[in-house]
């Protein structure tokens, strides 16, 4: 199969050609797979994610409006699966992991290695809200714009930019807590 456009995509899935799935799986992996680890913050269970997201995605093929671009849609169907299984985690028993209270405060004038403020920055992003992780992530490491945002996630505009707004906020008062001021 070659590459082809999301309309054509949709329509060889939908007459059943044997290659259609390969070529969705290959072509939408990555961002897929990429939002669900940034969602469940675990190798295992991002995959497990990304392929629950793929199953779903082909069972509902014949549902979905083939004139819409298909990676907002799959982003949706993989940020709903990823708050549905961080909801089953929640209700799960705690492991000595998730008892840890927050971290306490790091006093340092600032963070001079890079590495260190990568590592502080995921800290903040792993407190967030889901709904407030999965639109940061859509937007600042898929560069979805605020509409493809509120397809994928089935929300209005201007919920999006309120869930981004508290999301950046958040995150500059975690890491400011953490010591490390903007």
């Amino acid at each position: 199969m070659t590459l082809m456009d999301d309309r054509a995509l949709v329509d060889a899935l939908r007459i059943g050609d044997p290659l259609a799935p390969r070529e969705l799986i290959d072509r939408f992996h990555g961002v897929v797979f990429g939002l669900c680890f940034r969602m469940m913050r675990h190798r295992q269970d991002a995959e497990d994610v990304a392929q629950e997201t793929f199953l779903r995605a082909l069972r509902a093929i014949d549902g979905f409006d083939g004139s819409r671009p298909l990676r907002p849609w799959l982003l949706g169907i993989a940020a709903n699966r990823c708050r549905t299984a961080l909801g089953r985690k929640v209700r799960r028993p705690l492991t000595v992991e998730r008892t840890v209270a927050d971290d306490p405060v790091d006093h340092r004038a600032g963070v001079s290695d890079p590495n260190d403020l990568a590592t502080e920055l995921e800290r903040a992003l792993d407190r967030l809200r889901p709904e407030y992780r999965v639109v940061f992530t859509l937007f600042h490491e898929q560069g979805l714009p605020y509409e493809e945002i509120g397809v994928a996630l089935d929300r209005p505009v201007g919920t999006v930019k309120t869930w981004l707004h508290r999301a950046r906020s958040e995150l500059a008062a975690c890491l400011a807590r953490r010591g490390l001021e903007p």
